[in-house]
């Protein structure tokens, strides 16, 4: 069974503590119903037995308000993990097409994914059993066929793609595009 990661720990563990807490306040407000209907049956209605029973009432739309949000709370997460699940598949797709259609082999992938994750030549060697000047030359490769010529750069064409198009060009070229939308 594949363990829950830390990610995913944290939301689950706060709807467990929310829905404990609901159920005390459930378990309070039935309390306090049967309370104040005791009272009523008991002694009639009074003032001090209105304010009770108001109360109660009050604490019965609480539970079930906080149970109604709870709720939406839970399912907005879900909608949320779900297109955060779509986004991290298509952008995973969208690297493998790309390295694709560059050519890269499977050496020179594996070197840029882990440029796209961050790590840098040391850390890449490291990982790979390999010296620093190999990842060095592979990164060379790797830039030169996707024509750009730094890591920023190359970072930035998958971050042009999840932001879907290219980001306004700068300088007098990018004044002239603003000035024409």
């Amino acid at each position: 069974m594949k363990k829950p990661s830390l990610s995913t720990a944290r939301p689950a563990r706060r709807t467990m503590a929310l829905a404990g807490l609901l159920v005390i306040q459930s378990l309070a407000a039935v309390f306090f119903v049967g309370d104040a209907i005791a009272d009523i049956s008991l002694n009639g209605f009074n003032l001090h037995i209105i304010l009770e029973s108001l109360v109660a009432f009050a604490l019965v739309l609480g539970v079930m308000f906080g149970a109604y949000e709870m709720r939406r709370t839970i399912e907005r997460a879900r909608r949320s993990e779900r297109a955060l699940a779509a986004a991290s598949g298509a952008l995973g797709e969208l690297i493998e097409t790309t390295f694709e259609a560059w050519g890269l082999t499977a050496a020179e992938s594996e070197v840029a994914l882990l440029t796209l994750k961050g790590f840098d030549v040391a850390e890449i060697a490291r990982l790979r059993g390999a010296a620093a000047g190999t990842v060095r030359a592979q990164l060379t490769r790797v830039y030169s066929k996707a024509g750009v010529s730094s890591r920023a750069q190359f970072i930035s064409l998958f971050i042009e793609d999840l932001l879907d198009g290219p980001v306004g060009a700068t300088g007098a070229e990018g004044a002239s595009q603003t000035a024409a939308v």
